[in-house]
């Protein structure tokens, strides 16, 4: 019995329920939202221990043994997954008490949000394809909701077209387990990855594969249907965005990275030749999107596809150091992105806009939060010695190391434009004199000291953890050969979840 991989999953379901038998207490249902996403993190790191010390941390529902039933499984990947899930949970909520407003609150927005982290922390712990099917509906209908909170016509539209490709995600995805099962007889990923390994003809196979590379693509928002991520990311309250940003693209990308280590890895190079393109134009589409925008989220969001890119450059190369690199990505950027998201709604809360052009002069009158800003801007960029310049030289270096020129250039390229971008929001917002004319932003609801600082606080707690684990470089990389190595090594995970069964 290992409660540490269950409960992960438990306490944002049972936060949720508390939220929502509080919902006439705007204080109960704060309380709980800092107290849930608190225990979720503490939980995590205690996963995250018990899988470092173990390897491999099971636990099998209500006793019965995989394949048979439903299994929960943690390696280093996910148990970082999760741990980074409770950081920027808890991040958000303490950033949504001075943020989000009495309207979202009395229409559930705390339930929602532990709903969202449930269906996370499920998705990275299940060991179950089709239990990641459900874990991903969880989400969906969670963001959902949170994306139309409010009910104002720019969420309603995004709204539309992320609920349209993400529910065509869905039908492609359960399609898939639904000929897999039938051709394998089998739902338990470990199960799979040992009787895919027994199959014959591959030709099925391949097109299973090409079919989860397309639905988890669109989760992921990879090239070419990424479009409904900058549609809707900038619409709903700064808060949601974050989580957004943070979370939900990065499980289409786990789920990328589980199947195509454990499972379709018979026919590489037709299918990690598919996701080498396909990263190669989430890069380059979404840095080009991100330079041509003026707005602050949307800029922001368009580098989400962009960094996307990235990730993938890890997996498509399947190397072991493209994979650390991989791996190193990931934990960097989830954080890096969450915290600008943040970023722009503190300057929203300032000037009223996130109009760039209606911007200017939040250095002279807030010099921290410039800095504060600088700090994920540039790591996102890959400026030494932040952490976004480890993750792009590992992954530069294993495309250089695979004879891989073309993705290096992509990627020398793309590290440039988002410079390029972040140097631009840098000088129209913060450097730049404020407008003189009044009327130049729309006026908002004055900020006081006491919210400021609370909308700081996590902002300040994300800075630093960029900047320790760029000045601590080689412990994170160790953490993430030993997590590449564990996904190199898929008879590890089929033996730890089956055990001896023939």
């Amino acid at each position: 019995m290992n409660p540490e991989v269950a409960l992960p999953i438990l306490i944002p379901l049972m936060s949720g329920a508390l939220s929502m038998a509080f919902w006439r207490s705007r204080m109960m249902q704060r309380l709980i939202g800092i107290a849930g996403t608190a225990a979720l993190l503490a939980t995590s790191i205690w996963l995250f221990a018990s899988v470092q010390a173990q390897g491999y941390v099971i636990m099998n529902a209500g006793g019965w043994a995989a394949p048979f039933g439903i299994t929960l499984v943690a390696d280093l990947l996910s148990a970082i997954m999760v741990v980074l899930t409770g950081i920027i949970g808890f991040a958000v909520a303490v950033y949504s008490l001075p943020t989000i407003g009495r309207g979202h609150e009395t229409f559930g927005y705390y339930p929602l949000m532990h709903l969202l982290l449930a269906g996370v922390a499920g998705a990275f712990l299940t060991g179950d394809i089709f239990n990641l099917y459900v874990w991903f509906e969880v989400m969906l209908l969670a963001s959902f909701a949170l994306l139309i909170l409010g009910g104002e016509r720019a969420q309603m539209e995004g709204a539309i077209k992320y609920v349209t490709l993400n529910l065509l995600s869905s039908v492609i995805f359960l399609s898939a387990v639904g000929l897999l099962y039938g051709t394998l007889g089998t739902l338990n990923m470990a199960d799979i990855a040992r009787r895919v390994a027994l199959v014959e003809d591959n030709t099925l196979i391949d097109v299973l594969a090409v079919m989860f590379m397309i639905s988890f693509g669109i989760k992921a928002a990879a090239f070419p249907l990424f479009f409904w991520l900058p549609a809707a990311y900038h619409t709903p309250p700064v808060a949601v965005s974050a989580l957004f940003a943070g979370l939900l693209t990065k499980v289409g990308v786990y789920a990328l990275f589980r199947v195509f280590t454990l499972i379709f890895n018979q026919s590489v190079d037709f299918t990690h030749d598919i996701l080498l393109w396909g990263a190669g134009l989430t890069m380059l589409t979404g840095v080009l999107g991100a330079a041509a925008q003026f707005e602050f989220r949307r800029i922001l969001s368009f580098h989400i596809v962009s960094q996307i890119g990235y990730m993938l450059m890890g997996l498509a190369l399947f190397t072991p150091l493209a994979l650390v690199g991989g791996v190193f990505y990931i934990l960097h950027h989830i954080i890096v992105k969450t915290n600008l998201f943040l970023i722009s709604g503190v300057v929203y809360r300032l000037k009223g806009t996130h109009d760039l052009k209606r911007l200017g002069g939040v250095y002279k009158a807030w010099p921290l939060l410039g800095v504060l800003f600088l700090i994920p801007a540039l790591s996102l960029a890959g400026v030494p010695p932040l952490s976004g310049f480890f993750a792009k030289f590992v992954l530069i270096r294993a495309s250089i190391e695979a004879g891989h020129i073309g993705i290096t250039v992509i990627a020398l390229l793309v590290g440039l434009l988002t410079l390029y971008s972040m140097t631009k929001i840098w000088a129209e917002v913060f450097w730049k004199k404020a407008p003189d004319d009044d009327n130049a932003a729309p006026k908002v609801a004055p900020l006081s000291q006491r919210h400021l600082w609370l909308m700081l606080l996590p902002i300040v707690g994300l800075a630093a953890c960029t900047v320790f684990i760029g000045l601590n470089g080689q412990l994170l990389y160790d953490v993430a050969e030993a997590s590449a190595a564990q996904l190199l090594d898929p008879q590890g995970y089929i033996d730890a979840v089956l055990g001896e069964q023939p």
